[in-house]
């Protein structure tokens, strides 16, 4: 279950890559715009007020973001659905999906029929986090050992010339890039470790739903202390580097 709450709990650092990300998508007068794994509904919105002659849809798994999502002051529009069995429509002329496609299995597969089905000049804007060797990631496969090995994953993207390529293949014009942010968390007014409560609303949520309240309070207590000595405070922040990869595509 995602918690639209504590996913929030970071907003401006999660909506930063988002904008860095459409803000290289050219598109002027796009009649329809996708936003995949829209979450909350606050950046499709955005969308809509970028592009207002588009119509301007979201599309999430979770009951619990789109409810969120559909009580926004908003034209944009939203449903559930899995992305997996999404299709772009004749008029898609822009497609967003940004921090989505980590969690999708062979989702290269899903960008090469995706461009397959655009129209000539539509725009596949995609952002995924790049940190999957990070201290924070480390911590969360030490901490849940061999029993929950199978929760954690070591590289389910690929870098920026591994997007780039995909999509060059595809005939796509490619812009790829790569940017390390670095968050300054601040520490003096939570109790919880601030990467944790980042956690919490991302990567923790499988772990969370595959241990009961004791197992899930003991794994949280030693994360936090994993996490404590990889992230120390200092001035009262905690430093938190975090590399994205995006890839900004043109249809021929």
């Amino acid at each position: 279950m995602w918690d639209p709450s504590t996913y929030l709990r970071y907003g401006s650092e999660r909506s930063r890559p988002f904008f860095d990300l459409v803000a290289r998508v050219g598109a002027g007068h796009p009649r329809a715009v996708a936003d995949l794994g829209c979450g909350p509904g606050t950046l499709t919105a955005a969308l809509a007020e970028r592009w207002p002659g588009a119509a301007v849809h979201g599309l999430d798994s979770s009951p619990e973001m789109i409810e969120r999502a559909g009580a926004l002051d908003t034209r944009a529009t939203f449903e559930v659905g899995d992305v997996a069995d999404w299709q772009p429509a004749p008029d898609t002329d822009v497609v967003v999906s940004n921090a989505l496609l980590q969690w999708v299995p062979d989702h290269e597969r899903l960008l090469t029929r995706w461009v397959a089905a655009l129209p000539a000049g539509a725009w596949l804007a995609v952002q995924v986090p790049g940190n999957f060797d990070g201290p924070a990631h480390r911590a969360l496969r030490a901490t849940g050992g061999d029993r929950l090995a199978h929760l954690f994953r070591e590289a389910p993207v690929r870098d920026p010339a591994g997007y780039a390529d995909l999509l060059l293949a595809a005939g796509c014009a490619v812009d790829a890039w790569e940017t390390t942010y670095l968050h300054l968390l601040p520490a003096g007014t939570v109790v919880d470790h601030p990467v944790l409560t980042w956690l919490e609303g991302t990567a923790l949520r499988p772990v969370r739903a595959a241990l009961d309240a004791d197992q899930w309070s003991a794994f949280r207590s030693e994360l936090d202390a994993r996490l404590r000595a990889a992230y120390p405070v200092r001035h009262g922040v905690v430093p938190f580097p975090f590399r994205r990869v995006f890839v900004v595509a043109r249809v021929p």
